[in-house]
């Protein structure tokens, strides 16, 4: 007789999915036995289901595909949270099977009783509790289909007791979504786009991750229109490699000419962005392109907004477009984006070898011009964002990803669990921070005991960096913010990884390398400067008075790497009139 469960992962086959990230629990035991007895399906134990929500959203970001996660009921499932969340706002396609206390106990105050049917309803697109056998397989088909759609989370609770019941009819098989069609803009819509964008004098470009799988009419677009091109973090990835027209990002993280291309361009064109922090936006004369008609003018008003995928609308707008012959405002651009870069580039060059605590900036761009043309960068959130912003430097076949929207701590190692799992044959690199690898520092005996090649740089700075300067620009005295000196290659070399920490910058270069060529996992513990901070491009008045209030701190504007070459570049080889 099957099982509800052995239904459940059957069915988990037939949608593509290889493996369910989770910690095993009394309630997910039908699960977990289904599981083992199953073929093409593996089962990854982490040390904490949060992370194992984490590595499911970098796997299904990776690959496009389902991913899975679970946890037993209360404790086990609400650490799924965050991870879900992280995946929600990612809009990749993850299932969370949540198991529940025995049917017969809920609602009764039992042991561990939480909801979870209406505990993940804000981070999910789907939600709902199996009560009886008979609502599956089916009500298991509509959570995959909710995941892959949307795209995003879908949760299945379900009482363990149930799980282990006899199925109530046959499994049965099923075809999902395999690919998702791509949204077509209304002639009018690109009538009107083409009409504003001839009309306009001067044209800035700012693109998202929407614009993936758009490079080539994006960079025709830009060479039509005079236009440089800024971009967001999730962006960079998908624009910044072989761009001509590259001014930099704009953002709490920007740098270069990006802030002034959008404020001084008479039209602005956002292209597969849902970019939120408007204060950064010119909040005047801007169109905008997204697939996700949701998306549209909630940032910032509209002047005209375009429902489409973004390569389908440049395609059907590029024949209707004048070419402009005046480029003083893109060469003028691309001018001050270079200045701006040379300015800066010192706050990683200068004094290096005798610089101690170590320049992080000067680790970034070291591991940038070692790692593989097609590695995966996992980022922690806080100041290892402005080092992976600032110095990875993409290529069109690397993958930068982070908790970018959800700006969770503790994700780049979770991050590259999935990451690497999904793609064992790949570099693998997680760019943590010790505030975040300290907050889930058990899942180093999950890369251990999978012995997955994952490459752990830390850059630590012994503080959370980056509260430390939101305080600073606050205007807030520094407090609670240090981590203490810890030395992490010593734990990690007792989890039976190879590790070795870092003080010399002299040693910086041939350390990096040994562990990115080792065959297993590493890692390297860089003690970087607790002073190297980030300021954006533009900065207000009230936090320039957070600066003075908060004096006695070192704060760097932040080098740039390789992408001062880049930006010299591009002043050499813009096509003039």
């Amino acid at each position: 007789m099957v099982s509800v469960a052995e239904q459940m992962v059957e069915v988990l086959r037939q949608a593509g999915v290889e493996r369910v990230y989770g910690v095993v629990g009394d309630s997910l035991n039908p699960v977990v036995d289904a599981i083992r007895r199953a073929e093409g399906i593996s089962w990854v134990h982490v040390r904490n289901e949060e992370a194992g929500a984490f590595a499911a959203a970098a796997e299904a970001e990776l690959t496009g595909r389902l991913a899975v996660c679970a946890g037993s009921c209360g404790p086990g499932n609400t650490h799924l949270i965050q991870g879900l969340y992280d995946a929600q706002r990612s809009g990749v396609p993850v299932l969370a099977l949540a198991s529940h206390i025995p049917s017969g106990q809920i609602g009764t105050g039992f042991f561990q009783e939480t909801h979870p049917d209406r505990v993940f309803t804000d981070c999910s697109a789907f939600c709902e509790l199996v009560s009886t056998p008979a609502q599956l397989p089916r009500l298991l088909r509509v959570a995959v289909q909710h995941a892959i759609g949307s795209p995003g989370v879908a949760v299945l609770a379900f009482p363990g007791d149930v799980a282990a019941r006899p199925a109530a009819g046959p499994t049965g098989t099923s075809t999902f979504l395999a690919e998702q069609a791509v949204a077509a803009p209304p002639w009018s819509q690109v009538q009107a786009l083409a009409r504003m964008l001839n009309e306009a004098r001067t044209v800035t470009l700012f693109a998202g991750a929407g614009v993936r799988g758009a490079h080539e009419p994006l960079m025709e677009l830009a060479d039509t229109l005079a236009a440089p091109i800024g971009h967001s973090l999730r962006g960079k990835e998908w624009v910044q490699w072989d761009n001509p027209f590259d001014v930099g990002m704009s953002g709490l993280l920007g740098y270069g000419a990006c802030h002034d291309a959008l404020h001084e361009a008479d039209l602005v064109l956002l292209l597969g962005t849902d970019f939120p922090y408007d204060t950064f936006l010119p909040g005047r004369r801007t169109v905008q392109v997204d697939h996700d008609a949701t998306r549209l003018g909630r940032r910032t008003p509209l002047e005209l907004a375009v429902h489409g995928d973004v390569s389908a609308t440049l395609r059907a707008v590029l024949p209707l477009l004048e070419r402009k012959t005046d480029r003083a405002f893109l060469d003028g651009m691309l001018d001050r984006h270079c200045k701006a870069l040379e300015q800066v580039v010192g706050a990683y060059t200068k004094d290096i070898a005798g610089h101690r605590p170590v320049h992080p900036e000067y680790v970034a761009a070291t591991l940038d011009e070692l790692a593989a043309d097609d590695a995966v960068f996992t980022v922690d959130t806080g100041m290892c964002n402005v080092w992976a912003a600032r110095y990875l430097t993409p290529n069109g076949r690397r993958r930068v990803i982070g908790s970018f929207l959800h700006g969770s701590m503790a994700n780049a190692l979770p991050h590259a669990i999935g990451a690497q799992l999904a793609f064992p044959g790949r570099q693998v690199v997680s760019m943590s921070g010790d505030g975040g690898l300290g907050m889930l520092l058990g899942e180093l005996l999950t890369v251990a005991k999978h012995r997955l090649p994952v490459k752990t740089v830390v850059f630590n700075n012994g503080a959370l960096g980056m509260i430390k300067l939101e305080m600073l620009v606050s205007g807030y005295p520094e407090w609670e913010v240090d981590n203490g000196d810890v030395d992490y290659a010593a734990i990690a070399r007792a989890c039976g990884i190879a590790a070795k920490r870092v003080t010399d910058p002299a040693k910086v270069r041939e350390v990096l390398a040994e562990a990115l060529e080792r065959p297993g996992p590493a890692l390297v513990d860089v003690v970087t400067d607790p002073n190297a901070l980030s300021i954006p491009p533009q900065i207000t008045a009230a936090q320039v008075k957070g600066f003075a209030l908060a004096a006695g701190r070192t704060v760097l504007a932040g080098g740039v790497g390789r992408m001062i070459d880049l930006a010299r570049s591009n002043l050499r080889n813009i096509p003039r009139p």
